[in-house]
């Protein structure tokens, strides 16, 4: 059997090493059109910031170990540039010679990947633009930030006096190579202008969520332009860049990133004939294979099932790619496999923090028409509050309200976000609802945790909510309601809610007599746990109560604030 495989990162890799493990007779051929195979190019911002300062060390595999540890023909610099479903040939270019050799396959194996969204905007040709996609394109930026670098001074770069050009950089594109190429260009001293045509930053989060990661990137000194797209670029008198935006604005940039987002490389799945989805992705089912059963497709080319909703979805991130890569090399080994589907499950570094999620968002479930949920905004600690470098964790979770179902998180911190999401990740994946939260066993020690972790603090408030122990709203439905704010005077006199009635917690017991029973109560504090004690003091005593849901901490940062 001879296996032909296009593209020799992430799933193409994987598949190929997997294969050769599972089938030693197999002749195996590797195509990359690029100069090397198997580079991590997730790694690609940090190369550019100076945090990876080698850079052999993004690649994960060579082609010289290709053929002599798995025996593989490997070869880079080479592109297919014709498919023939009906002969099961592909021709294959060279890129450096030109010549043009034609190649029989029994299964074909896609891996294209993505290519960056590169819009035709006056300008974008000029010298300073870059898209990051390859090892070339972190060496080219790097090179063109290095002009008149001292390069005595250590990662990461801080001080105007270490860059004397470029200073000012602007990125376009608030997604994650976005963020991750906004933190690295602060590192290395430039001032970066963030600009984003949506009206927030990172899609896939809900708004509100997205309202902190906004929040923080400006703390470090980052100008963000949100609802505004770019067009276009020229120089301005003194050589350097300007970007302009439809509002009219007009950005100054010694360098520019576009990373606007990718889309599928379908040109060769098209050339052979094969399915493209209404996404504009490879068509492919739960082994990979296309609509040519001879044909398999992986990674970020290709629509898969969502796990949670069973909705067509691209997902191009590098853990999906690579399972996609070991299913496919399972399949034409001749064994079972089969992809479960993709929940999404991604992480940013933002500085000394992260943004992460998992599952779906609130914003994916009203564009379905999805009415059965309910959602969750809770802050605990990051470990033990006693322990130092504790740090608080905003935390949205979304579950079933008929079954408990746990359907998706979202997870902003600077301590022990990893560990959480991930927690979350695999409850989405086995089922689980927000009763095995409640009962999840988790690794415990005041460094790292509570005796109660995040986690389980989610799925006991969630749960309770279930329960009918605390009947739950959110700030957006409480017009008509009785808003009753059981803080401390204090803390009330550093920010008020208007029209709110203050009765501190300790006093609300004697004080019942002054609430309404004619009106549904709603009490919210800081975070909902002082006015969550309040709901079942009230509720306990026959009034209509629901808590606020994150209280004040959530109100800051609600969708449309």
């Amino acid at each position: 059997m001879k296996v032909v495989i296009v593209g020799g990162v992430a799933g193409g890799a994987s598949c190929a090493a997997r294969l050769r493990r599972l089938d030693e007779r197999a002749e195996i051929l590797m195509v990359e059109r690029g100069p090397y195979v198997s580079y991590a190019n997730c790694g690609l911002p940090y190369h550019v910031g100076g945090a990876i300062e080698d850079e052999s060390s993004l690649l994960v595999a060579t082609e010289q170990m290709f053929r002599e540890t798995f025996a593989i023909d490997c070869r880079t610099n080479c592109e297919v540039v014709g498919i023939s479903a009906e002969s099961k040939t592909v021709e294959i270019k060279n890129r450096l010679s030109g010549e043009i050799t034609t190649e029989k396959y029994d299964k074909l194996l896609l891996s294209p990947g993505s290519a960056p969204i590169r819009p035709p905007l006056p300008g974008i040709d000029l010298p300073g633009i870059f898209s990051v996609r390859t090892v070339p394109d972190a060496k080219n930026i790097r090179e063109w930030l290095d002009r008149d670098v001292d390069r005595s001074v250590p990662y990461p770069f801080t001080g105007p006096d270490t860059v004397s050009k470029p200073k000012k950089a602007v990125v376009i594109g608030g997604g994650f190579i976005g963020l991750e190429m906004v933190e690295n260009l602060v590192h290395r001293g430039l001032e970066v202008t963030l600009i984003e045509k949506l009206n927030q930053v990172m899609p896939p989060l809900d708004t509100e969520m997205a309202r902190l990661v906004e929040r923080y990137l400006s703390k470090h000194g980052v100008r963000i332009a949100l609802g505004d797209g770019v067009a276009g670029f020229r120089e301005s008198k003194t050589g350097s860049l300007e970007v302009l935006t439809d509002s009219g604005k007009v950005h100054p940039a010694d360098i520019v990133i576009l990373a606007i987002g990718v889309r599928p490389e379908t040109e060769l799945a098209k050339m052979a004939g094969i399915e493209i989805g209404k996404l504009g992705g490879i068509r492919v089912d739960e082994h990979m294979r296309t609509s040519n059963p001879d044909i398999l497709a992986v990674g970020d080319a290709v629509e898969v099932k969502n796990f949670v909703t069973g909705q067509w979805a691209l997902i191009p991130l590098a853990g999906p790619a690579n399972r996609q890569g070991r299913i496919a090399a399972d399949v034409i080994a001749g064994r079972d496999s089969r992809f479960r589907g993709t929940q999404g499950t991604s992480i940013c570094k933002l500085f000394d923090a992260a943004i992460a999620q998992t599952g779906v968002s609130e914003k994916q479930l009203i564009a379905l028409g999805d009415t059965d949920y309910e959602k969750i905004y809770l802050y605990p600690n990051s470990h033990a509050g006693y322990y130092p470098g504790t740090k608080i964790l905003p935390m949205k979770v979304l579950f079933r309200k008929s079954d408990g179902r746990v359907l998706g998180a979202q997870v902003l911190g600077e301590d022990g976000v990893p560990k959480r999401i991930d927690s979350f990740a695999m409850a989405i994946q086995m089922g689980c609802t927000i009763y095995d939260l409640e009962e999840s066993e988790l690794c415990y020690a005041p460094p790292f945790s509570s005796g109660k972790d995040p986690v389980n603090f989610a799925g006991m408030i969630a749960a309770n909510i279930l329960r009918g122990d605390m009947p739950v709203c959110h700030w957006d439905d409480t017009e008509d309601g009785f808003l009753l704010d059981v803080r401390n005077p204090p803390e009330v006199s550093v920010e008020t809610v208007p029209g709110a009635t203050n009765i501190p917690l300790p006093q609300l017991r004697s004080r019942l007599g002054e609430l309404p029973r004619d009106r549904e109560i709603m009490p919210f504090c800081r975070s909902a746990q002082r006015s969550y004690y309040a709901t079942r003091i009230l509720l306990q005593n026959g009034f209509k109560v629901r808590n606020i849901s994150g209280s004040m901490l959530t109100r800051s940062h609600r969708a449309g604030d």
